[in-house]
């Protein structure tokens, strides 16, 4: 028999200090109190960790939750709910299970066995366990029972399927079905992939027979280039080293040429110096000779005078 054990309450509604329910019948049991002791409000506060109604709150909503009484303002309130579960109907290995809810003007936090959990998590923890979301049979209002008897078949048959949880199991069975449909449109699209795939490989495959032919030729093309280039190469090779040996060649050359215009410009510098005494040598010579015209020129003018002289003494 799956039952709760123990509810803790702390500043939620009436309920502003800590407050400990327990403990609770397996089967059947009754909450009693005068008008204003806060039976509505143990009931909500079981609502509150176990239905889906107290989502999406606005701010005067959750301060509405808060309880409100003399003394210091109370910011947080929670609900602790524990859980016989030695029969396993929730999915953990343990024979307590705690569910905690936690609300604040900003926050709301679930906790299961003390540690935080979102609240989806706790929904489907609990639907699993054949907790309702939509329709929570485990918390029967007044005028429900009425509207229960005079629901159709239908509207019963859907409600003992939830009472006996497997609704959980049909939205996982249409969200697994809904998987299932993307998963075969994606091994359509694998498949499609592949053939396409194996066409590239094919197309590939030939391109690679063309790369290994043309590889081939490539190599024979490189062959003879490196032929033709290293007989180039050695006819260069030969052309430079006739080269420097002419350079070589003409280099002694031009040396003995540079010997021999050295020596021929020392020997017209000889020629020039000797050039130039020879022409002082000439003109002291053309001196002489013009003073022997002379002097012979007077000679001779003398000597006919005297003749003449010796002439006119004859006739006498």
């Amino acid at each position: 028999q799956w039952y709760q054990r123990r509810v803790v309450i702390c500043g939620f509604r009436s309920y502003r200090n800590e407050v400990v329910v327990e403990p609770f019948h397996p089967h059947h049991n009754c909450v009693v109190g005068r008008n204003g002791s806060g039976k509505s409000n143990f009931f909500l506060a079981i609502q509150f960790v176990l239905s889906d109604e107290f989502s999406h709150m606005r701010p005067e909503q959750r301060q509405q939750l808060l309880h409100e009484g003399s003394g210091p303002r109370v910011v947080n309130a929670y609900v602790e709910i524990t859980f016989d579960n030695t029969d396993n109907r929730i999915p953990i290995e343990k024979e307590e299970v705690t569910i905690r809810r936690v609300i604040g003007f900003k926050k709301d936090q679930y906790f299961l066995d003390k540690k935080n959990v979102t609240k989806t998590d706790v929904m489907n923890l609990l639907e699993s366990a054949g907790f309702s979301r939509s329709n929570p049979y485990y918390i029967v209002k007044q005028g429900r029972i009425n509207q229960m008897a005079v629901a159709p078949d239908s509207q019963r048959l859907k409600l003992l399927r939830e009472v006996a949880g497997t609704r959980v199991y049909d939205e996982r069975k249409e969200e697994s079905l809904g998987i299932l449909k993307d998963t075969e449109g994606k091994i359509e699209k694998i498949d499609e992939f592949l053939q396409y795939i194996e066409e590239r490989l094919k197309t590939l495959e030939e391109e690679k027979e063309e790369l290994k032919e043309y590889q081939k030729w490539d190599r024979m093309h490189r062959s003879l280039e490196y032929t033709m280039y290293d007989k180039e190469l050695r006819e260069v090779r030969d052309k430079l080293e006739s080269l420097d040996q002419q350079r070589l060649e003409e280099g002694d050359r031009t040396k003995d040429f540079t010997i021999h215009l050295s020596t021929t410009a020392n020997e017209i510098k000889f020629l020039e110096r000797d050039l130039k005494e020879l022409e002082i040598k000439t003109a002291s010579t053309r001196s002489e000779r013009d003073q022997l015209a002379d002097e012979r020129q007077l000679q001779i003018r003398q000597r006919a005078k005297l003749e003449l002289d010796l002439k006119d003494l004859d006739e006498i």
